[in-house]
C-alpha cells in the first residue's frame, strides 16, 4: 500500500512538473559571460561549453513536455536589480530571482526545439527591437507641449506618423512587403521592421506591434527633425522591387530609383559600391497622397 501511494505521489509530481513554465536567463554574448565569472558562485568557465549545456537542458525540458522561455541575461541590469532589491549578487538565488523578472520585462522567446544557433540571433534581434521601442517612446514622452499651440508634441508626432504610414500602405500592391524605417541617432542607427502580407487581393495582414514600433520610430524622426528613410522590398511571383521614401518637411517624399540603388548597393562599412542583387528592380516609389496643408504642421 505504501509503495502504491509513493508511486502515485511520484506520478502526480511528474504531471505537475509539466504544468510549470520556466525561464532560462541566457548569456548569449561571450563578453557578458566573462563578466559574470567575477562571481564565485558562477561556476562555468567556458562559454562554448556553457552554451552546449544550456541547449542540452532545453532539449531535456522540452522532451519532458515542459515549456521554457529563453531570456537574455544582462550583467549590468543584473547588478542594478540586486542593488535596488538589496540582494547579494553572488548567489544562484539572486540570479534566479532576476531571471524570473526577465520573463515579464526583458526580451525573451519560447524554446520550440530550434537549435540555439538559430534562437540566439532572434533573441538578440528581439532585444534590439525592444531597446529601440523603449528609446523612441521615451524621447516622445519627454518632448512636452508645443509653445505655439499647446499640443503634446510627442502625441501629435505619433498621430502624424500613423497617418503617413497608413497613406504609404495605401500605395502598395499585392505581394509580400518588407518595410524598414531607419533613423540615425548619434552613433547608432534606429531600425524598425514591418512585414506586410498583401498576397490576397484587397487584404492587408500585418503585426500591429511591429506597425506601432515602426510608427514610433518615424514619429521620433518627426520630433527630432532627423533624417529618415522608409524603404520597402516587395516580392511577388514575378519580381522583387525595392523602393522607398525619405522624410522631408513632415512629409514622405519619393526616393528616386538611383537613390534606392545607391542605398542598397553601397557597403555600409567601406562605402564602396557592391554588385546589385540579381533579379531585383530598384525603382522610384509611388507618391504618398498627403493632402494635409503644410501650414498645419506647427511642430
Amino acid at each position: 500500500m505504501t509503495d502504491t501511494q509513493h508511486g502515485r505521489t511520484t506520478s502526480t509530481r511528474t504531471v505537475l512538473r509539466r504544468e510549470i513554465a520556466g525561464t532560462i536567463g541566457l548569456l548569449a554574448d561571450e563578453h557578458d559571460f566573462t563578466r559574470m565569472r567575477r562571481y564565485r558562485s558562477f561556476t562555468f568557465d567556458d562559454h562554448t561549453a556553457y552554451l552546449r549545456q544550456v541547449e542540452s537542458l532545453l532539449k531535456s525540458l522540452a522532451a519532458a513536455g515542459g515549456h521554457t522561455t529563453v531570456a537574455l541575461f544582462d550583467p549590468d541590469e543584473y547588478a542594478d536589480f540586486c542593488a535596488d532589491a538589496g540582494l547579494e549578487p553572488d548567489t544562484p538565488a539572486s540570479r534566479t530571482r532576476f531571471t524570473a523578472e526577465l520573463a515579464s520585462t526583458g526580451p525573451s522567446l519560447p524554446y520550440e526545439g530550434q537549435p540555439l544557433a538559430d534562437l540566439v540571433p532572434r533573441l538578440v534581434e528581439e532585444a534590439v527591437r525592444q531597446a529601440t521601442w523603449e528609446y523612441a517612446s521615451s524621447v516622445l514622452a519627454r518632448t512636452g507641449s508645443c509653445p505655439a499651440c499647446g499640443e503634446d508634441i510627442g502625441r501629435s508626432a505619433f498621430a502624424r506618423a500613423s497617418y503617413l504610414v497608413a497613406r504609404a500602405i495605401d500605395t502598395i500592391g499585392e505581394g509580400l512587403h518588407h518595410w524598414v524605417c531607419s533613423v540615425p541617432t548619434g552613433q547608432q542607427m534606429l531600425l524598425a521592421v514591418l512585414h506586410i502580407d498583401a498576397r490576397t487581393p484587397d487584404t492587408v495582414r500585418l503585426d500591429e506591434t511591429s506597425a506601432m514600433e515602426l510608427t514610433t520610430v518615424l514619429a521620433l524622426a518627426l520630433v527630432t527633425d532627423s533624417p529618415c528613410a522608409l524603404v520597402v522590398r516587395t516580392t511577388t511571383h514575378h519580381s522583387d522591387r525595392v523602393y522607398g521614401w525619405r522624410l522631408k518637411g513632415k512629409r514622405l517624399r519619393q526616393l528616386t530609383a538611383a537613390q534606392v540603388f545607391d542605398a542598397y548597393c553601397t557597403d555600409a562599412a567601406s562605402g564602396e559600391l557592391t554588385a546589385p542583387e540579381p533579379g531585383v528592380e530598384y525603382c522610384t516609389a509611388p507618391p504618398v497622397d498627403d493632402p494635409v496643408p503644410e501650414s498645419r504642421h506647427c511642430h
